[in-house]
């Protein structure tokens, strides 16, 4: 069940709809839901409506019931890294689809997600492909979801065939392939897409790589690395070399963002997946091991 206290602070009276609206980042669509609920919104303990007039020191809570509609499945382990009363931020492992499919109806994160957090609405605030690992933020509520809408600075780890070296930008076009539902391309008709990488780590294997994405379109970094020449290992899908890992080698290893209720800065980070760190370690010597996200 979603509750949110607001302390308002405001020079002068107004209505309770403008400032929720303008001050507290409390959408349009949020408020008309709020409205439907008998307790949805009160002032000190009593009712208010979104016209009357609100003044600085007035207590607000919020009310707006949500629960989890996927089936619950405690038996699957994901790691949590952070949580409050409006998101959970877990370390995903690859592997695990994010949403139920005709595939995968219950080994999925809402299905965890809803076995811990049954009370809760899922909303996934950054996606991650069932292969790839790392920080998955999920709101609890509408509002947070809303506040934390292109808000999240993400910062991924790939493993790719030697060579790359320095750093750059791929500015570069997706869209999706014509003869497929899941695979996507470079192509001039694409949506714009802009990824930035730096080369952390150099081994005869593979190099280690982070990647920093300004959009977030589907697959952009997997097809993005392999526009330039170095698709991940183990990404089957846009030819990484799959000899030495059978999941493409991909990680979101660290994150940051404003906690939606408070403001506060969050930064979080997450070690890379055993499979990578594995693979990365196993040829570099011991004094140069300093490659964790």
């Amino acid at each position: 069940m979603s509750r949110m206290r607001i302390t308002v602070q405001c020079t002068d009276e107004m209505p309770l709809g403008a400032y929720l609206r303008h001050h507290a980042g409390i959408s349009a669509g949020m408020l008309k839901r709020l409205k439907a609920v008998p307790d949805g919104m009160t002032r000190n303990g009593q009712h208010i409506r979104t016209v009357d007039a609100v003044s600085s020191g007035d207590i607000i809570l919020l009310h707006l019931p949500e629960h989890c509609d996927h089936t619950p499945n405690p038996a699957l382990n994901v790691p949590v890294v952070y949580e409050s009363a409006q998101i959970l931020v877990c370390d995903k492992p690859a592997g695990i689809p994010a949403h139920p499919s005709m595939l995968h109806r219950d080994d999925t994160l809402a299905n965890w997600f809803a076995a811990v957090c049954p009370d809760c609405g899922f909303h996934l605030v950054n996606r991650l492909d069932r292969n790839t690992s790392g920080l998955c933020v999920i709101a609890k509520t509408v509002y947070a979801a809303h506040r934390l809408r292109n808000a999240v600075q993400k910062r991924y780890y790939a493993l790719v065939p030697p060579g790359l070296t320095g750093s750059g930008t791929v500015d570069a076009p997706i869209a999706r392939e014509r003869e497929s539902v899941i695979t996507r391309c470079v192509r001039a008709d694409g949506k714009p897409a802009v990824t930035h990488y730096r080369v952390l780590c150099q081994t005869p294997q593979c190099t280690l790589v982070e990647l920093t994405p300004e959009t977030g379109r589907t697959h952009q970094i997997r097809v993005h690395m392999a526009h330039i020449g170095c698709p991940l290992l183990g990404d089957s899908l846009y030819g990484g070399d799959c000899s030495v890992l059978t999941a493409h080698a991909l990680h979101c290893g660290k994150m940051i963002f404003p906690e939606p209720e408070t403001g506060k800065q969050i930064t979080l980070t997450a070690p890379l997946r055993p499979g990578m760190q594995q693979l990365l370690h196993s040829t570099i010597p011991e004094t140069e091991r300093n490659t964790e996200s």
